[in-house]
């Protein structure tokens, strides 16, 4: 496993397990447990997804030493503002069983997310997350953040994979000393991804998979990444992908297949803001 050191010292995994649309219990366990058995050390989870429950009893039944496992949460905008973010936060550890988060991340840049940001200082100040970012902050909204708080995120999470390669958002959140971080890092399997040519070429070369070239080139670019899966196959395939590297010319080919937009849900569409806004997860 290799790690990037954030802008405040803390070494992260470049490669975690997502945990969205994982089912909270038995059966979302097993998939969690089998992550953390192929050598996967970091799990992403959030307030939305519903299932922090299930990563705590996971993490916990794999034995592992609290310093190996890197747990990443995120509130909703619904919990925006500081009072609610402090609750939010609280109520977040306590569902996963743990003393501290390793990351803390505003999940949409709706809301008080300001109010937050200065509720979640206090909370890296106090030694009770070891690290803050955001995720799905477009670049104006990340500048605008980094330019105005006293702790500067210390990792963007967007969609990012080889048809929606945001390349200037890397380079604004680099400017700003921040790592990105690429949530649908296989596309949802949009695209045809998996029988795509290029792809596929580079893949039969190097006798790995799409998903495995498409997963290297993002941490050959210096992202980390959180594929998501079910199927054990699956999650160890997508975790092996540090014996082979990109040749220039693969990451140049891979390069002309960015569409430049994305298909999923776009961060800075106005219904995008006034449905996070509308959707409540509690009462």
């Amino acid at each position: 496993m290799e790690h990037t050191i954030l802008n405040n010292g803390v070494a992260m995994p470049l490669i975690g397990l997502g945990v969205m649309e994982i089912e909270n219990g038995e059966a979302g366990e097993r998939v969690i447990l089998d992550a953390l058995e192929a050598g996967y050390r970091m799990i992403d989870t959030a307030t939305v997804y519903f299932n922090e429950e299930t990563v705590g009893r996971a993490i916990k039944k794999s034995g592992l030493p609290r310093e190996e496992r890197f747990v990443t949460t995120k509130f909703w905008a619904q919990d925006a503002g500081y009072e609610n973010t402090k609750k939010a936060f609280q109520l977040s550890l306590e569902k996963l069983g743990l003393d501290y988060l390793d990351m803390y991340l505003v999940h949409v840049p709706f809301g008080d997310y300001y109010g937050s940001w200065r509720a979640m200082e206090e909370l890296y100040e106090a030694g009770k997350i070891r690290a803050i970012g955001v995720c799905n902050f477009y670049p104006a909204r990340l500048a605008d953040l980094c330019m105005n708080v006293r702790i500067k995120p210390a990792v963007c999470q967007v969609e990012m994979h080889p048809f929606y390669q945001q390349g200037d958002a890397i380079a604004n959140m680099k400017s700003f000393g921040v790592q990105p971080e690429a949530w649908s890092p296989l596309a949802h399997g949009r695209f045809d991804i998996f029988s795509n040519e290029v792809l596929g070429a580079i893949a039969k070369k190097h006798g790995k998979s799409i998903s495995q070239v498409a997963i290297r080139w993002n941490v050959q670019r210096g992202v980390a990444v959180i594929p998501k899966s079910v199927k054990k196959a699956r999650i160890e395939e997508n975790f092996n992908v540090w014996d082979f590297s990109l040749t220039d010319e693969e990451m140049a080919a891979i390069a002309q297949l960015d569409m430049g937009h994305t298909e999923a849900e776009d961060p800075t569409a106005l219904e995008t803001a006034i449905g996070a806004n509308q959707w409540k997860i509690h009462d």
